[in-house]
């Protein structure tokens, strides 16, 4: 579909109770799957490093609690691109937006595998925060405005999608290409794929027009909603908790289980497919009670990274443990994702920039946190701590009574 003969979808409020009446197309399809494919992207830019932290640590001749300033860094820049690009595009067209990350994904990848220091990594790392920040921002608000039903579940489980597929063929295919061809060249290939998806945006997306631009001042306004603000603080803790122990899972798996890098490819792969089915069943319990779906979500990625402490030093154990945690996480994002649109439906995209720099705070300081835990107190106590993040969440959800209207 090209943009002179596509329709305008204006992308500005989703009424999830509404009934609509529009049929779904194969356009509104295509024009979904682009987006998805472009979050399948921008998840395995994000946590790339993930799996070429030894890789990079031994190139770079740092430690790995240092190579995991990678992801720190582009999860606090990603916190920031958030509120900044979601004020910053005012009321211009969010097709082009979408089309200005994606340009800005493929010169942020290339700078990373060009970079001659570890300087210049980070240099590259913060380019990529910004637009995932920026992309989080406008990409799943307008999840549910690409394709027309009343729950606003299908688009976004698209888009949703995405991610689970990079977490499915993105992070352990770059890491297949990292062991086999050197670490740069997985972020030589992340650009090559951000322009082919620019093209995709150009072709299949519809003008995605607003009726109103976010304000600064906007966005504090959402913290006067409770559920807003409980959705904000869970999101904290079961992603900071999920990162200060993912982010050093090849780590891990080499060292306390003794996997080699092919098996711990592998057992990252299955993680992946297993977050796959995560994301279809998250979808399905978002749809009918969002919030016991938070409470089962949280308790299946803390005991998971509870028990590796404990077990993790079975490969055989740590393979079905790890599998187990990424059903749960691959259920986490469209979870609290719904949670958002339904304690603030007439504000999309703003809850939307608020839950990303929530979740990208988290990500930056778990990841952060783990990597002083992992250089003073090893590996073990890193899983634990991460675990008990998460397991925290579970209660604040079942203690604080005003959720119980999101359903």
């Amino acid at each position: 579909m090209s943009e002179s003969g596509s329709e305008t979808v204006v992308a500005d409020e989703v009424d999830l109770d509404a009934s609509v009446a529009m049929p779904v197309t194969l356009p509104h399809v295509l024009s979904a799957l682009s987006v998805g494919a472009t979050a399948f992207l921008m998840v395995t830019c994000e946590f790339l490093p993930v799996g070429l932290l030894p890789g990079i640590a031994a190139d770079l001749q740092i430690t790995h609690g240092q190579a995991g300033l990678t992801v720190t860094i582009a999860g606090i820049m990603a916190a920031i691109g958030a509120p900044v690009v979601s004020v910053m595009a005012g009321t211009a067209d969010r097709k082009k937006v979408l089309m200005f990350l994606s340009a800005l994904l493929a010169i942020s990848s290339l700078i990373t595998a060009l970079a001659w220091s570890f300087p210049i990594v980070l240099l590259g790392r913060v380019l990529v925060g910004f637009t995932i920040g920026g992309f989080w921002t406008v990409g799943v608000g307008i999840g549910p405005r690409l394709i027309p039903e009343p729950t606003g579940t299908r688009g976004t489980a698209i888009v949703f999608g995405g991610i689970s597929l990079g977490t499915i063929a993105g992070v352990p295919v770059g890491t297949f290409v990292g062991d086999n061809m050197g670490w740069r060249w997985a972020f030589f290939a992340a650009a090559g794929l951000s322009l082919i998806l620019l093209v995709a945006q150009m072709k299949l997306l519809p003008k995605l027009l607003v009726r109103q631009s976010t304000k600064w001042s906007d966005l504090p306004e959402l913290l006067r909603i409770p559920n807003a603000r409980l959705g904000l603080l869970l999101s904290i803790f079961t992603f900071g908790g999920h990162f200060f122990a993912y982010t050093y899972i090849s780590p891990f798996l080499g060292s306390y289980t003794g996997m080699e890098m092919q098996s711990i490819n592998a057992l990252l792969l299955l993680y992946g497919v297993s977050g796959f089915f995560g994301n279809m069943i998250g979808s399905w319990g978002a749809g009918r009670n969002v919030r016991y779906s938070l409470v089962a979500t949280s308790l299946i990625i803390a005991a998971s990274v509870l028990m590796l402490t404990n077990w993790g030093s079975n490969s055989q154990a740590a393979t079905a443990i790890v599998a187990i945690w990424g059903l749960g996480f691959g259920a986490l994002p469209i979870i609290t994702q719904t949670w958002m649109l339904r304690a603030a439906p007439e504000a999309v995209e703003r809850g939307a920039a608020l839950l990303v720099s929530s979740v990208e705070i988290a990500v930056a300081a778990g990841s952060l946190a783990g990597g002083s835990v992992i250089d003073n107190l090893g590996l073990v106590s890193t899983m634990a701590i991460g675990g008990l993040a998460v397991l925290a969440a579970a209660p604040l959800i079942l203690i604080f009574r005003s959720t119980a209207h999101i359903k």
